[in-house]
């Protein structure tokens, strides 16, 4: 078993993982990133890092060249080796990272909803299928419905038409008043207000269709075409694939694993950063769903808290304080409609790993009964997937986590 001691372990590569790096690296101050993928940026840099005009990720290229900041890619932080050190699996067997500090910036992932024909091929995550073309998937011609909640949707809307695909529909399923209010509050920000318009320009002559969302997939050994109702009307559009997301969801894995507090679904914070545990650090969507603006602020507070620099730290709070605005006004905008809860039947699949359908799901009242019942969560996915989806279809309260965080290898665990 390999091991790597460092004065600072930031946990996650993203926007969080990166501006937390770079504020706490100095000299004499061993700082490392420890991320599960193959390259560093998270979902909104990934593979393109070198290519961002970011300057945070311009900083970061300086700062590993510099030898200042240690990276080890494809390592999964799986569970605990004791008092501050970790383990991961890595292609080259099992590490553990000790640390004197921790910084946990491991971001969100997508929640999905299910919907009858969701587990044809080519029916992706929006944000999944996003990472794929940024991983070198082609995708020119192709017709693509992109579908669900949120900011997200536009982005990668926009990302995919760029890379050549034919985006036929952008279904949004909160309802144009609220996009309306949520709109008019932009002057607060300039900066997003711009960014908005020039994001719809770009998707100009592409439908945005608000108070629509999807209630079926249709296809035989492929996707075919999806149905979208909207005021009441079922319309079906044709499509080779669908991009489907219904807003983020953070991962709080490790550090409910590690002890930290729990609050609404996020990890509980004070005004530096720190949980409530001695010595760990929290940044970016884990704390709160608020875009990458968000995160990159709250991982520089974080980074300079955990170096001392609590000063540099507190300059930083008005900046934090306007961006988290804006994400609050966005969930308020992106919330879900009850609608959706009725979009499965009872043949629908739920769990996904465990082929557990709806119809044997919806008499139950606790995930942990249905855990022992169908055997719902005990997949591959750990409940990540269909976890998220019984909250919001039956209002069952989380399941608790344990180590193994992933899975991994039996000669690792």
């Amino acid at each position: 078993m390999n091991s790597h001691a460092s004065d600072i372990l930031i946990v996650g590569g993203g926007a969080a993982g990166l501006s937390a790096a770079l504020a706490a690296s100095s000299e004499g101050v061993g700082v490392t990133i420890a991320d599960d993928n193959p390259r560093l940026g998270g979902q909104i840099w990934r593979a393109e890092l070198g290519k961002t005009k970011s300057p945070e990720a311009r900083k970061l290229i300086a700062e590993v060249e510099a030898e200042r900041i240690k990276i080890v890619n494809d390592a999964t932080i799986f569970g605990l080796a004791g008092d501050k050190c970790l383990l991961a699996e890595t292609p080259n067997g099992t590490v553990e990272f000790e640390y004197e500090k921790l910084i946990i910036a491991t971001g969100a992932r997508e929640r999905f909803l299910p919907f009858p024909g969701w587990t044809l091929p080519n029916v992706f995550g929006a944000g999944g299928l996003q990472a794929l073309v940024k991983g070198g998937l082609k995708i020119e011609n192709k017709r693509i419905v992109v579908s669900g909640t949120g900011a997200l949707l536009l982005a990668v809307a926009e990302y995919l038409k760029f890379k050549g695909a034919n985006v036929v529909a952008i279904a949004e399923q909160t309802s144009s008043a609220k996009l309306n209010r949520f709109a008019v509050g932009l002057w607060r920000s300039p900066s997003k207000l711009s960014q908005a318009i020039a994001l719809r320009a770009k998707l100009l002559g592409v439908p945005y269709l608000t108070d629509c969302w999807i209630t079926s997939a249709v296809g035989t050994d492929n996707l075919e075409s999806v149905n979208l109702t909207r005021r009441g009307e079922i319309r079906s559009v044709e499509c080779d694939m669908l991009a489907c997301g219904f807003h983020l969801v953070p991962n709080i894995e490790l550090a409910s694993v590690l002890g930290c507090k729990i609050e609404n679904g996020f990890v509980a914070v004070d005004e530096f950063q720190r949980t409530s545990c001695e010595n760990i650090f929290c940044a970016g969507e884990p704390t709160g769903i608020g875009g990458v603006e968000a995160s990159l602020i709250e991982g520089k507070i974080a980074g300079f808290t955990a170096v001392g620099e609590t000063e540099k730290a507190r300059g930083l709070f008005p900046e934090r304080e306007k961006k988290q605005k804006f994400g609050e006004a966005l969930n308020r905008a992106f919330v879900l409609r009850d609608e959706l809860k009725m979009v499965a039947d009872d043949a629908t699949i739920v769990c996904r790993c465990e082929d557990v359908e709806y119809g044997r799901l919806k008499d139950f009242d606790s995930s942990r009964t249905a855990k022992l019942q169908t055997r719902c969560g005990m997949g591959a996915c750990q409940g990540r997937i269909c976890g998220t989806a019984t909250e919001f279809l039956f209002d069952w309260e989380p399941a608790s986590v344990r180590a193994p965080i992933f899975p991994v290898k039996m000669e690792n665990l």
